[in-house]
């Protein structure tokens, strides 16, 4: 074997052993090759020892817990022995699953990173002994050293992909093709979709953002501005000519309505002249109204709604009264079935346009493609921004999905050291899984009280 060149043992860069020993590393790599450059960024380092120091706080935390459950079982199970009956009973069941559960725990998180009591029980140490099977979960952490967000986006920029695309959007065919195509994929899509799964949710999503959102201060602005800009007069104008037209129709049915509720010890024909006199006043301050814009009924108006504006933007008594009343409304079962139908109509009418080559929205979509390949092929700002976006998508994907390129993944994996790559990892995750152990014990406890609880009511 060809030895490494040097003065003597000891110095930097120098050694008597052969290019396979030096530095521990270079196992199955072939004379002179390069160790991996992630050996150096996965070193076991500083931050790490604090993390493990974390772990082994927690390591103490778990294992006195087991020490205490045990500690409960000899006393529970003595004071069962000295005579004491009931609780003991229980309490033994409890801490004695506890213990099984704590145990169990232990064993499952040590077999993680070594052999449990130095024992070789199969199926043990997995990430020292499977570290390159396990090397795909390590993706994110080595991938960086191999793919490069800049040479994706160098790569996309020379390729002028927005002016092209521009250029071909352009085309009338080919506009016509993406809208086909596009045309075909929302009726498939919609066609999927079940309409009560889509009912529900839109019903849901439309009642939860009217609920969130209060209704009083925004109502209360819109009718004050309409208040200053005379909106609302042509509604007084209006109701004072609908009114007017209905007491000349119907002025039997006001002289019926008060004679009705006239005493029945008065004649009949004072409530007749009553009955005309109500009637002449009433149908006199309505055409008054209609025809005086001036008229003090109309400015009391004015007041009230001003007030009411105010009220609705100001008065928390008011604003309580409106929003019970938008949750009354919200909540009848009509609203919802108009709401939850409202997907029906709309998805009816977007395939029928989908389906149609001449509905108004396949000639808009076309018309909006080929406006936008013409603006793509000519308007330079536009053409970075599309590119920019694509090449921010490009870069998002490579970089999450790096961990598929499992040819560089494992060639780096495999240079790692199966005790650092241990340390390191347990360094990170430890502490969690020494959780694991405290819940083991908690619910083992639970699991073994409750079934000593049932037996016990059994009969057992």
């Amino acid at each position: 074997m060809k030895r490494i060149e040097g003065t003597g043992p000891g110095e930097p860069g120098t050694g008597t052993g052969t290019a396979e020993d030096a530095g521990g590393a270079g196992r199955g790599r072939a004379p002179g090759a390069r160790a991996p450059a992630s050996l150096a960024s996965f070193a076991y380092t500083a931050a790490d020892e604090e993390k493990r120091r974390g772990v082994r706080r927690m390591k103490t935390t778990a294992t006195g817990l087991l020490l205490l459950v045990a500690l409960v079982y000899v006393l529970a199970t003595w004071a069962k022995n000295e005579g004491v009956g009931g609780w003991p009973g229980y309490v033994a069941a409890a801490a004695e699953a506890g213990m099984v559960g704590a145990l169990a725990d232990w064993f499952a998180v040590t077999a993680l990173f070594k052999r449990p009591l130095g024992l070789p029980i199969p199926h043990t140490a997995i990430i020292p002994t499977k570290k390159d099977q396990l090397g795909a979960s390590l993706g994110s952490f080595v991938g960086e050293n191999f793919l490069s967000g800049g040479v994706v986006r160098d790569r996309i920029r020379s390729l002028g992909i927005g002016g092209r695309l521009g250029a071909w959007l352009a085309e009338p065919e080919h506009a016509d093709r993406v809208t086909a195509e596009l045309s075909t994929a929302l009726r498939g899509a919609l066609t999927v979709l079940r309409d009560s799964d889509v009912q529900a949710v839109v019903g849901e999503a439309i009642t939860r953002r009217a609920n969130a959102a209060e209704i009083g201060p925004g109502l209360g602005k819109m009718l004050e501005k309409v208040v200053a800009d005379g909106g609302h007069r042509k509604v007084v104008d209006l109701i004072c000519v609908r009114a007017h037209d209905w007491l000349v129709l119907h002025n039997d049915s006001v002289m019926d309505a008060v004679q009705g509720g006239a005493p029945g010890w008065t004649p009949r024909f004072v409530d007749k002249r009553v009955g005309e006199r109500v009637y002449k006043e009433l149908l006199r301050f309505v055409t008054e109204m209609r025809d005086m814009p001036g008229h003090p009924a109309r400015g009391s108006i004015d007041t009230f709604l001003t007030d009411f504006a105010a009220d609705l933007q100001t008065d928390s008594e008011t604003r309580d009264r409106v929003e019970r009343l938008k949750s009354e409304v919200l909540g009848r079962g009509e609203v919802q079935d108009v709401i939850a139908s409202a997907w029906s109509s709309v998805r009816t009418m977007v395939i029928a346009a989908a389906e149609d080559e001449q509905s108004e929205l396949r000639l808009r979509a076309r018309a909006s493609l080929m406006s936008l390949g013409a603006r793509l092929a000519t308007d330079g700002r536009l053409q970075q921004k599309l590119e920019g976006w694509l090449e921010d998508a490009a870069v998002y994907v490579v970089t999450t999905y790096r961990a598929e390129i499992t040819s560089l993944i494992s060639d780096t994996v495999a240079g790692w050291d199966a005790e650092q790559t241990s340390k390191k990892i347990e360094a990170h995750i430890g502490r969690d899984l020494q959780f694991i152990r405290i819940n083991g014990t908690v619910v083992g406890a639970l699991a073994g009280l409750v079934i000593y609880s049932v037996s016990r009511a059994l009969g057992g």
